[in-house]
């Protein structure tokens, strides 16, 4: 195997371990930043071992017992807790079997969400934090999720780790009683986590598809230990419903299709059928909240066997509702397109305008893009061309930056 070869399989266990390893080291530790140093260390070993010695079968395997080994060398060389130097000393060398605990959760992933969600923490900090441990998203990914800046998010990742441990935060799922407060950090986790997968914010790629099966897989987890909470069954059946149309967002050479365009026959059925029970099953307990709302607009889409067939109107009104639950500019924004699809682009561009007019989204690529659309479609050409340019500067992907400069050129006639 070539050099090349092995750090595209590097790369992808970095994609899939990265949560695994940190999260046992950061059990087994009980220190976050060694956590992470350990883990960082463990795959540039694999990158400088690997093409001599070959790919291990169970790659994950011998990453965590990689970075053990090292949290190992770095308590041995300082001298470090005795107890913690016992649990690091006996953990299984084979570390793939995760251990029963009391809390019943056979995940260390899982745990680590928890941990990170607690609500003495803020709630960005909160998913800030779990998206870099768990899933390994640079800071600069986070800060894009969160429209930040890099060094903020850095300082907020810094407070967060030092509040839980001085704070004593303890590394477990909490007990039934306790579950209900930890609920929307973890859910915030879940859906960031998922949204970085479906439209990654940065990079070549335009999407993540293993970070979007991490947070269904997640989800599919937190589901199952609280069968009662609503928010949970919807935010299963939002990532569902949206992640059915993976196959068919972009074509062969990795360019965005539109959901106008996209061919239906390429979703995923089973996952609508699925994300569809969910849904009712979750709008059956009565207790609404902006996950649930969020499904029922992609559930509008999903059932559509046409564009045509879109309910544009329902989906708007949804969009009102979830401004109502969680306001926010990008839910403006997203009610401004359907707001456009049903009353007509005038009708859209004035919220659009209204949006940019607070400020509140300057900077953000999509605002300039969705303003722009609706300019084409009114024909103000000229005005239309200044918005995509304006779009095109601000892309974060490169799949990003190509659409638009397509729609660029069809605006300018060329």
């Amino acid at each position: 195997m070539s050099d090349a070869d092995v750090t595209r399989v590097v790369e992808e266990a970095f994609r899939e371990e990265w949560g695994r390893v940190v999260a046992t080291l950061i059990r087994l530790t009980g220190d976050w930043d060694l956590a992470e140093e350990c883990a960082q260390d463990a795959f540039a070993q694999a990158l400088a071992r690997w093409p001599r010695d070959g790919v291990p079968r169970r790659p994950g395997a011998w990453l965590t017992t990689a970075a053990r080994n090292r949290a190992l060398d770095r308590f041995r060389r300082g001298a470090t807790e005795e107890a913690r130097l016992r649990a690091l000393a006996s953990a299984p060398a084979d570390p793939d079997p995760e251990p029963a605990e009391e809390d019943h959760v056979p995940d260390d992933r899982l745990r680590l969400m928890f941990t990170c969600c607690h609500p003495a923490l803020p709630l960005e900090a909160q998913v800030a934090l779990t998206l870099r441990t768990l899933a390994g998203l640079t800071t600069a990914e986070i800060a894009a999720a969160f429209i930040v800046p890099e060094a903020t998010m850095a300082q907020r990742l810094v407070r967060a780790k030092r509040k839980i441990r001085n704070a004593g935060i303890p590394y477990r799922v909490p007990p039934a009683h306790l579950l209900a407060e930890r609920t929307a950090g973890v859910l915030g986790v879940l859906y960031v986590l998922f949204t970085e997968g479906y439209s990654a914010s940065g990079g070549p790629s335009p999407a993540r598809p293993e970070l979007a099966a991490e947070a269904i897989r997640l989800a599919r987890v937190l589901a199952g230990l609280m069968p009662d909470e609503p928010e949970a069954l919807g935010l299963l059946a939002l990532m569902l419903l949206q992640d059915s149309r993976r196959a068919a967002r972009f074509d062969a050479a990795g360019d965005i299709v539109t959901l106008e365009f996209q061919d239906r026959a390429k979703w995923d059925h089973d996952e609508i059928e699925e994300g569809l029970r969910l849904l009712d099953d979750a709008l059956a307990r009565r207790r609404s909240g902006p996950y649930q709302v969020q499904a029922a607009i992609a559930a509008c889409h999903a059932t559509a066997l046409d564009p045509d067939d879109t309910d544009w109107p329902q989906i708007a009104g949804l969009y009102a509702r979830l401004a109502r639950l969680a306001p926010s500019p990008v839910v403006e924004l997203n009610r401004a397109v359907a707001v456009a699809m049903a009353d007509g682009p005038l009708a859209g561009l004035r919220l659009v305008d209204t949006l940019r007019a607070d400020g509140r989204l300057a900077g953000h690529h999509l605002l300039a893009a969705t303003r722009a659309d609706l300019l084409r479609r009114l024909g103000r050409t000229a005005e239309a061309a200044q918005s995509y340019e304006e779009a095109l500067a601000l892309a974060p992907t490169d799949a990003e930056r190509r659409y638009l400069t397509r729609r660029l050129a069809e605006t300018n006639g060329t």
